[in-house]
Formats: C-alpha cells, sequence, structure tokens
C-alpha cells in the first residue's frame, strides 16, 4: 500500500513538472475572462498562448498570477521576431498585477497612435473600415446589435472589430495622439467600445517587449457556461469554436 502511494505520488510529480515546463517555455492555456475581445474571442474560450514566438522574459514564466521567482532578465531571450500589427497577444499589466490581459498589437515602437471619431490614425492614415453586418448577442440581459467592422492595419492584416455606438460617439472615440515608446507596444481590444486598453492611460497605458507573455494561437474549447457545470454542456459547448486559429 506505502508503495503504491509512493508511486502515485511520483507520477503525480513527473506530471506536474512537465505541465510547467510545458506551460513555461512552449505553450500555456488560457481563459478569456471577459468580453473587450469579442467577436474574436469570447467569454468561455480557452486557447493555446505560443510563449517562445517572441523568446522569453520574466513574465513568460508565469502561470496565471504566479511569476516564477527567478533572477531578473534584462534583455529577452531566444527570439528571432518581434510582435506585429494585428498580432493578439497575452501580457501583464503593471498597473494591475492581479490580472493577465489579452489585447490587439495596433502601435509598435515609433508609432503615432491617434484615434479620431472612432477610427485609428497610424502615423496619420486612419485604418481602412469596411461594413460587415451585424452582430448581436446579450450583454447584461439586455439584447444588443453591434455594427461589424473588417478593419485593415497597414501591415495588410485584417481582422473583424465591433461598436456598439457610431463613430465618434464613443467615450474612448477621440483620444491621443500616443506616441509609442522604443520597446513599447499599443494594444486595443476588438470590442472598441468596451474594452480598457492603451487608450486608458492611467489604466492600461504602453505594454513593454518583456511584459508580453506570448502570442495566442489558436482555440481548443469554448463554453457559454463554467467548465465546472458538466451538467449545462450539452447546450453550451460551442463546437463550431473548437481547434479554430485566432486571427
Amino acid at each position: 500500500m506505502k508503495e503504491k502511494i509512493i508511486k502515485n505520488i511520483k507520477e503525480w510529480i513527473v506530471v506536474l513538472t512537465s505541465f510547467t515546463l510545458v506551460s513555461c517555455f512552449l505553450f500555456q492555456p488560457f481563459k478569456i475572462p471577459s468580453g473587450s475581445m469579442i467577436p474574436t474571442l469570447l467569454v468561455g474560450d480557452f486557447l493555446i498562448v505560443n510563449k517562445f514566438c517572441y523568446g522569453y522574459s520574466n513574465d513568460s514564466f508565469r502561470i496565471g498570477t504566479f511569476t516564477f521567482p527567478l533572477p531578473k532578465i534584462t534583455k529577452r531571450l531566444l527570439f528571432d521576431k518581434l510582435p506585429q500589427r494585428g498580432e493578439v497577444v497575452v501580457f501583464r499589466n503593471e498597473k494591475d498585477r492581479n490580472m493577465n490581459y489579452i489585447k490587439r498589437v495596433i502601435g509598435i515602437p515609433g508609432d503615432k497612435i491617434e484615434i479620431i471619431n472612432g477610427v485609428i490614425n497610424i502615423n496619420d492614415k486612419p485604418v481602412q473600415l469596411k461594413e460587415s453586418g451585424e452582430y448581436s448577442m446579450i450583454d447584461n440581459q439586455d439584447y444588443i446589435v453591434y455594427k461589424k467592422y473588417i478593419e485593415t492595419l497597414p501591415n495588410g492584416y485584417e481582422h473583424v472589430i465591433i461598436k456598439r455606438f457610431a463613430f465618434g460617439e464613443g467615450m474612448l472615440d477621440n483620444v491621443g495622439p500616443f506616441y509609442v515608446p522604443k520597446g513599447h507596444y499599443f494594444m486595443m481590444g476588438d470590442n472598441r467600445d468596451n474594452s480598457q486598453d492603451s487608450r486608458v492611460m492611467e489604466a492600461v497605458g504602453f505594454i513593454p517587449l518583456n511584459h508580453i507573455m506570448g502570442r495566442a494561437e489558436c482555440l481548443f474549447f469554448s463554453s457559454s457556461c463554467s467548465i465546472w457545470e458538466v451538467f449545462k454542456w450539452p447546450f453550451s459547448l460551442r463546437f463550431e469554436r473548437f481547434f479554430t486559429l485566432i486571427r
């Protein structure tokens, strides 16, 4: 009996160690907690974060809100590319250390970003927007119909955004200009009228490269209920979102 218990403990240690190593160095699961990235990401989506694509910093070795107490890494290690406009990334917000954030990269170092009547202007040029129908959802028990648009960034990256209010009428539709410092990035959510992001300097602001944990790659699970509410799964699983790439 004692030998069996010891064997089970060893097996669990191996499993937990393997999970920790994979999560720190390769891929980490992440659950979407808010609606700031709707329609790209929904509350209850589970995705995989690529931890090695941008190399490693101290915040790469972060699981949940726990960062492993390692010596200070002053320069990002083992990276061969930097975040690009349009990529969806997970990062630590120094001003809200109890949360991991997920947003889209809009501005890179050296960019001038200004939001004019809801339209992003990058280096004094407005991004392209094309209407793409409507997007409806229930928000706080209210049925709301959003306008949907395809936004094209200067590098040609296309993604979908939604607007609840007309352009120019949102609280953050006229802000800036923001000058992205060296080694920092400007992040925004796709749900433009319901996202606390780099437009709010006192709450998020510019994100240092070393606070970026990795790039969101694909969804592997999605449910409109809590993962523990198994009895609701047959009615809440969003099978069409399983194993889809994030753009």
